[in-house]
């Protein structure tokens, strides 16, 4: 960081802004809005000169310099006045002298000068983040609050990368249902895989849907569309989007993820039991209503690749609005 005296004075002093301890650098949005606080690891992302940031909140651009934390500053500050300080003092010591009297009469003259108390350093420490994202598109190393963010460096949207991450973490839980000899253990591992799955879509959906909101013929409902019933989220998809959900997918694959996603509305309101509801939403021909829903590791399996087919989809329609409009 470089801080000058005032315009057309050539002073001018290098703050070093260090690293913290996992070698990252706070990051402070200007936005007045935002002020949100992210770090971001120097040495990963994007290289050349005079690149933009991005807020990985609002998606605010600038750049870089502009992203100075107000605790940097101060920081800087401190340095500064404390720099200038000792160079006045400096200087001046340069003017002291002592004439001595001569004479029987004389007088002497001196001038000493002594240095008053130092400008204290305003030290800070970098907060701790609650996610630390590998960007996917430019390789960025950054920390934000929350989950979802743009990418400081390139501002690509991490919604698809966390989606594809989650359903990683899923697959994991059914490799470990498959070594678990408890029978009621196993069935909850993998009723919890899938509850986790159409969770994680659902988050995703609402995320994507809510950083492209500018886009829709109605922001407020883009904003408030859910993806825990598919029919429901195809349907508002298509009225603020225009985009059909359903149609990046086979038609026997929707279908089976409508199924999976009421399944999981049984196994997170009525303990897994098979209701009426049920039954007319999914014409699922094995299910008998009063009985436990059942749940197979091959079947959460499928679902997690629908639900990426499906986010891929979803992202590449949003971008083609951004494309068609000519936005950024």
């Amino acid at each position: 960081m470089t801080l000058r005296r005032g315009r057309g004075d050539q002073m001018s002093i290098q703050v070093p802004i260090k690293a913290d301890e996992e070698g990252f650098i706070g990051r402070e949005c200007p936005e007045n809005e935002c002020l949100g606080y992210f770090k971001i690891q120097p040495g990963t992302g994007l290289t050349g000169d005079n690149l933009p940031c991005y807020c990985p909140y609002c998606g605010h651009k600038d750049p870089h310099d502009h992203f100075w934390t107000q605790q940097q500053l101060a920081y800087a500050k401190s340095i500064a006045l404390r720099e200038m300080g000792d160079y006045f003092h400096r200087e001046l010591k340069k003017m002291e002298f002592d004439i001595k009297p001569r004479g029987g009469f004389g007088i002497g003259v001196s001038m000493k000068v002594k240095q008053g108390a130092r400008q204290p350093i305003r030290h800070y420490r970098e907060k701790t983040l609650e996610t630390i994202v590998d960007c996917g598109q430019c390789t960025l190393r950054y920390a934000v609050y929350g989950v979802f963010a743009f990418c400081p460096d390139c501002g690509t949207h991490n919604s698809q990368q966390i989606l594809t991450k989650n359903c990683e973490l899923a697959r994991k839980q059914i490799e470990l249902a498959a070594t678990v000899e408890d029978a009621d253990l196993k069935r909850h591992l993998l009723e919890d895989a899938l509850e986790n799955a159409v969770s994680v879509f659902d988050g995703f959906g609402r995320e994507a849907c809510r950083v492209n909101a500018a886009k829709a013929t109605n922001p407020a409902k883009a904003e408030a569309v859910s993806f825990q019933n598919l029919n429901n989220a195809a349907t508002n998809v298509q009225k603020v989007f225009g985009i059909d959900l359903p149609g990046g997918i086979h038609t026997d694959e929707w279908a089976f993820a409508v199924r999976c996603f009421q399944k999981r509305h049984l196994l997170a309101h009525t303990m897994g039991v098979i209701d009426e509801k049920y039954i007319a939403a999914t014409s699922d021909p094995t299910a008998v209503a009063g009985r436990r829903v059942q749940v197979s590791a091959d079947e959460v399996r499928q679902l997690l690749e629908v639900v990426q087919k499906l986010g891929e989809h979803l992202v590449t329609k949003l971008g083609a609005i951004e494309s068609s409009e000519g936005k950024h």
